[in-house]
């Protein structure tokens, strides 16, 4: 699919302001390694198969499990697989992305107020609408995956 106008540089200081707001939730006090794995998850949900190159790319290069990026989508039902602030952060940004009946339900919330402070809380739901804003920004623009490559220096041997 061939991808249509370049966004970066039809919207220069738009897209300033999107890398201006990622920028930010990195910058949190969330471990990257957290807000990463909600970018693929929320990636997965959205389909925006850009984003799933890298993030699954960065995730890799942090020394993120094979096994852990493959059940991300079933992460439910392998509890194991992932900590219990893992799972309140997925739950959050699956009830963030859907918005079902334009609604986050009292259980999510109440599951990431147990493991997150007011502030986390923020954080994480900036990070949730800025991947979400990055997919629906790249599906629109039909921004070819596979010549990403992570930066990110490997951090496990």
């Amino acid at each position: 699919m061939p991808s249509r106008a370049n966004y970066e540089k039809c919207a220069p200081e738009v897209f300033r302001s999107m890398v201006s707001l990622h920028t930010a939730t990195r910058r949190s006090s969330l471990p990257v390694e957290l807000l990463d794995l909600i970018d693929y998850r929320v990636s997965q949900l959205n389909g925006c198969a850009f984003c799933l190159d890298m993030h699954s790319k960065d995730l890799r290069a942090r020394g993120e499990a094979e096994q852990r990026l493959y059940m991300v989508s079933a992460w439910r039902d392998v509890p194991n697989l992932y900590t219990s602030r893992e799972r309140a952060a997925l739950a959050w940004a699956e009830a963030v992305t859907r918005l079902v009946d334009q609604q986050v339900p009292n259980e999510a919330y109440e599951q990431a107020r147990a493991e997150f402070s007011d502030t986390e809380l923020a954080q994480l739901t900036l990070a949730v609408i800025s991947i979400n804003g990055w997919n629906r920004i790249n599906i629109a623009f039909q921004t070819p995956a596979g010549d990403y490559k992570s930066n990110v220096k490997r951090s496990m041997p």
